[in-house]
């Protein structure tokens, strides 16, 4: 239900509300619902996951704490990537 307050650690109330009725987890449509305007000013400055080196991906992996990284090939590196 759109409107609703879901405290100071989420900034767009609405927006966050709509991501999770798309079926984003509550983790992703938090770090989108706060990421304000700049985000999307920021996006596409980084090579596609395709374009990674697996290494590159398995590092990236640790930062966000994705579980099971070390027994993932490059494919699925990219896919628990782009679900987190």
């Amino acid at each position: 239900m759109p409107g609703r307050d879901h405290g100071p650690s989420i900034k767009d109330d609405d927006q966050y509300e709509a991501l999770r009725e798309e079926g984003m987890s509550k983790e992703k449509a938090a770090r989108i619902a706060n990421s304000g305007e700049e985000a999307s000013k920021k996006g596409g400055s980084r090579p596609p996951y395709e374009e990674w080196t697996k290494d590159e991906l398995y590092d990236r992996a640790r930062e966000v704490g994705i579980d099971g990284r070390s027994d993932m090939d490059k494919s699925e590196l990219i896919s628990a990537l782009r679900d987190h």
